[in-house]
């Protein structure tokens, strides 16, 4: 019983295990199905395996030789990756906003440009130590072809990059980067500091509040740091550019509030200098005040900020400011004005042009003395050259200018003449102490040029001979007259106008006492015959003659006092109605005249209507007789020789080519500048 339980749980064990057998079996059945696809792919991979193993299967010796290869490239090529990594550690700092801290961000700049060095220096050494491994490994079969082919590939790229100036430095991008916000830097710290003159106005003159120094010595010092690290780096160009606009739209924002847009005029614009004439004053105080302020404090604050990078850098920033901020537009304004159709005021306005320019002559040789300042310079020698030439021109010209008047008729008013009261007046501006030593100055240089003596009494025998030139003008004008009692008139206008607007005067300083007598005497002379030719023959016509004795009735005595009254109520209305139309210029003169006639005329008529009025003033046509009374009479001769508000008798110019011209009060030379 016991040995059949036995066997029953040795046969239960013995099925147990050939089923676990079985199980086995099957499993193994299915590995083996999976394992064959997998074998194959193993197959496939062999020879990429032994390639990676075989410098392991190379022979000993060759593995030795290349191990000393390996070892010369490792030390160079991994001190390039570590400075790389620390490249890209300063990544974070040198994106950030430079304002923050401007000192570190320029110290890790220059990090930045130490390990950007480095690399360029040592990446060429790296590759070669490289190449000399792929060069031993391919001549010694070590490694695999495609293995040592990727190797070359990866190797030529390299050394493209290394050979590629603008992509040498490894990270070049954010080096670049880093200087564009340096750039921007720059930029905010110049625009934010840099400020227009603010100004004020007293007496409608423009003052200028000039601060102590354009910018702040904090913002200069951190200024002339950018500048350091940017001109390292090759950016110096922009660096000065962005100054350049800067402070150029800077000094321009000052010049706005002066008004400056006459400096835009063409020389089409205007006809003549008296179109402009104001602007010319404005002109001078403006330059006067761009160079002194605002040039100069550009020039001191480019010395300042560039003075470590050297005088030519600093003296060309200055230059392109000054050119950008409007000093060629001063200078080209001036230049028109020389342009200008000629004129006695054109040479009162180029000898102010000289006197402004002559002002600044130690400002300009300071300023823009430089070869930085070229075309400045060369724009003001040759403005200078045109001033000098022009005003010149004009003077000499003036005496050949009134003698060509000689030509033209005399005033129909018996007035004076345009020319005479301008040439008077013009010579005396000329003679004073505004004009004369700016002038003197003038003709001295313009002498030099010709390698000629100019003497001061030159200019005083010039204006001598003017005046001269215009007595004589008057009295062939004073021919020109049909009616002898007009020129009469003409005369004592003119001689009274020489004595009245020269005594006193720098002008008849210089033409003496006597000479003023003279014509003093002569307009009492003329004065004489007009009285005695016009209205001193009226009182003949009212005779007594025949009437104080007269015994014939009075029927008759009225009839002779009708006669005499009708002649001498014509000659008074003829000569009355002729002499309207004159005119004596001087109010003194004229009221001087009127007066003279009405003592001439009134007595007589008053004690002639008062003696043999009563005789016809009972006649039915007696208003045709007394057809005055004293008081008519009288107003009537004192309201002659009023000014009138037309006015005549123009001063002509010969132009160059012949041809007259009719010309304003104020001209005289009309004939074109040539330059």
């Amino acid at each position: 019983m016991a040995s059949a339980a036995k066997r029953i749980e040795n046969l239960v064990a013995a099925r147990k295990s050939l089923r676990i057998s079985l199980d086995k079996s099957k499993a193994l059945s299915f590995a083996l199905d999976k394992t064959g696809p997998r074998f194959e792919e193993i197959n496939q991979r062999l020879p990429l395996l032994e390639a990676a193993v075989r410098p392991i299967r190379a022979q000993k010796e060759a593995l030795v030789a290349v191990g000393g290869h390996i070892d010369r490239a490792v030390g160079p090529a991994a001190a390039v990756l570590k400075v790389f990594d620390a490249v890209h550690g300063l990544e974070k700092s040198l994106l950030s906003d430079p304002r923050n801290d401007l000192l570190g961000y320029l110290s890790v700049l220059k990090r930045l440009e130490e390990a950007l060095r480095f690399l360029a220096d040592n990446c060429g050494l790296a590759i070669q130590w490289l190449e000399d491994i792929v060069e031993y490994l391919d001549d010694n079969s070590v490694a695999d072809e495609r293995y040592l082919s990727n190797l070359k590939k990866s190797l030529k790229i390299l050394g493209e990059l290394q050979s590629d100036e603008e992509r040498a430095r490894l990270d070049g991008g954010l080096l670049y980067a880093a200087l564009d916000k340096l750039e921007g830097e720059f930029r905010r710290l110049l625009t934010e500091n840099s400020v227009p003159l603010p100004m004020s106005s007293s007496n409608g003159e423009e003052l200028a509040c000039i601060a102590p120094s354009p910018l702040p010595v904090q913002v200069i010092q951190k200024l002339q740091a950018i500048i350091e690290r940017l001109k390292a780096n090759n950016r110096l160009e922009k660096c000065i550019a962005i100054y350049v606009e800067v402070r150029s739209l800077n000094v321009r924002a000052s010049l706005q509030a002066l008004n400056l847009d006459y400096l835009e005029i063409s020389i089409s614009e205007f006809n003549d200098v008296q179109s402009i004439e104001g602007y010319i004053a404005q002109w001078g105080k403006h330059l006067e005040f761009a160079v002194k302020h605002l040039f100069e404090a550009e020039y001191k604050l480019c010395n300042d900020v560039f003075d470590k990078i050297g005088l030519d850098v600093w003296m060309g920033c200055f230059a392109m400011i000054a050119a950008q901020a409007g000093m060629l537009a001063f200078l080209q304004f001036g230049k028109m004005v020389t342009e200008s159709k000629k004129d006695p005021i054109k040479l009162l306005k180029l000898l102010d042009i000289f006197a402004s320019l002559n002002k600044l002559r130690l400002d300009f040789n300071r300023l823009f003395g430089g070869k930085a300042c070229l075309e400045i310079q060369n724009l003001t020698r040759d403005l200078i050259k045109r001033v000098i030439d022009g005003a010149c021109e004009i003077f000499w010209e003036l005496l050949v200018q009134v003698e060509l008047q000689r030509q033209t008729p005399p005033p129909p008013d018996g007035s004076v003449p345009r020319l005479v009261s301008f040439i008077t007046d013009y010579c005396n501006r000329l003679l004073g102490d505004d004009y004369r030593p700016i002038l003197t100055q003038v003709l001295i240089i313009h002498r030099s040029w010709k390698k000629e003596n100019f003497q001061e009494r030159l200019l005083n025998e010039a204006l001598l001979t003017i005046v001269k030139a215009i007595e004589l003008n008057l009295e062939t004008w004073s021919k020109g007259y049909e009616d002898s009692t007009l020129s009469y008139i003409f005369l004592m206008n003119n001689h009274w106008h020489f004595y009245k607007h020269l005594k006193g005067t720098k002008l008849g300083d210089l033409l003496g006492d006597a000479w003023l007598r003279e014509h003093e005497q002569y307009k009492e002379y003329y004065a004489t015959i007009y009285l005695r030719e016009t209205w001193g023959k009226l009182p003949a016509l009212l005779s007594r003659e025949g009437l104080i004795m007269f015994s014939g009735g009075r029927a008759t005595a009225r009839d002779l006092v009708k006669k005499r009254l009708k002649g001498f109520n014509e000659a008074f209305d003829d000569m009355y109605k002729k002499q309207s139309t004159w005119v004596l210029s001087e109010r003194d003169l004229r009221e001087k005249t009127c007066q003279m006639a009405v003592q001439a005329i009134v007595p007589v008529y008053r004690s002639y209507m008062q003696n043999y009025g009563p005789l016809v003033e009972q006649d039915a046509s007696a208003s045709k007789y007394s057809k005055y009374t004293v008081q008519s009479l009288e107003k009537m001769l004192s309201s002659l020789f009023q000014l009138k508000p037309t006015k005549h008798g123009s001063f002509k110019a010969r132009d160059s080519n012949g041809k007259v011209d009719s010309v304003s009060p104020n001209q005289i030379c009309s004939a074109p500048t040539v330059m």
